[in-house]
């Protein structure tokens, strides 16, 4: 365990960041599935933006990987575009 006043500090910082980071990735993957669950465009078009949206922001705050986020943009809105 950690002594000193700092460290203690950032170990609880850690935590709180660790569980914020899990709900909002575990979020997009549920609306992910959400998405990929959509039968008709209309409704596939209304979702794609959000979940581009918390894709992006998990990129940016380096939750998942860059090229993970694009990869997963890509396969979505080409899903999106194939629904009729």
């Amino acid at each position: 365990m950690a002594n000193h006043k700092s460290s203690l500090k950032r170990i609880r910082a850690n935590a709180t960041k660790r569980l914020r980071n899990r709900y909002q990735a575990k979020t997009t993957r549920t609306f992910i599935k959400r998405l990929r669950a959509s039968v008709d465009r209309q409704s596939g078009q209304e979702l794609l933006p959000k979940v581009i949206s918390m894709l992006d922001r998990l990129a940016k705050k380096n939750v998942i990987h860059k090229n993970k986020a694009a990869n997963n943009k890509s396969k979505l809105t080409k899903f999106v575009n194939r629904l009729k």
